[in-house]
């Protein structure tokens, strides 16, 4: 009985649905992307995500936007030394789908650019939140971080923002 609980609660949480469970041959579909969302790190509904240790906030795009937006092909990514605004724009990743802008989750100082990411972009999606990152910054009001979202709001946003 737990096991079948179980199936059902995967199957509702993945949207997979079948033709019945007595059907001679049933048709399965699955309407969207499942990705990782890692607790511990922020996230903003612009799916971008930030990981503040210290002095530092590392940044990047989450693991469902790099998913969407397929195979990323360029960056543009601002010089170390530059000013981030949270909520503006910093840089573009294009995908073989389209060009999105990054958004910062703070403000601050970027200290540090991930310049493996101008050969190799597509780390972005084999390892959004480690090789993939894009920005460190300092900081210059750590509080903004207070009102980004924490791993289940941030996946609760996906679930709702797919199902549209």
């Amino acid at each position: 009985m737990a096991l079948r609980l179980w199936a059902s609660s995967a199957a509702n949480a993945l949207k997979i649905s079948g033709t019945g469970a007595r059907a001679a041959a049933p048709a399965y579909t699955i309407s969207r992307y499942f990705a990782t969302v890692l607790d511990g790190l922020k996230y903003t509904s612009t799916h971008e995500w930030v990981k503040h240790e210290g002095d530092v906030a590392t940044v990047g795009i989450t693991d469902h936007a790099q998913g969407h937006l397929g195979e990323v092909v360029f960056m543009e990514l601002p010089d170390t030394g530059a000013k981030v605004s949270a909520g503006e724009s910093f840089g573009n990743v294009e995908s073989v789908k389209a060009t999105s802008d990054v958004n910062s989750p703070v403000s601050g100082e970027v200290i540090e650019v991930n310049t493996k990411l101008t050969e190799t972009p597509g780390l972005i999606n084999s390892s959004p939140y480690e090789e993939g990152w894009m920005i460190k910054v300092k900081p210059s009001s750590p509080a903004e971080l207070d009102s980004l979202l924490d791993a289940a709001k941030y996946t609760k946003h996906c679930e709702e923002e797919d199902a549209h």
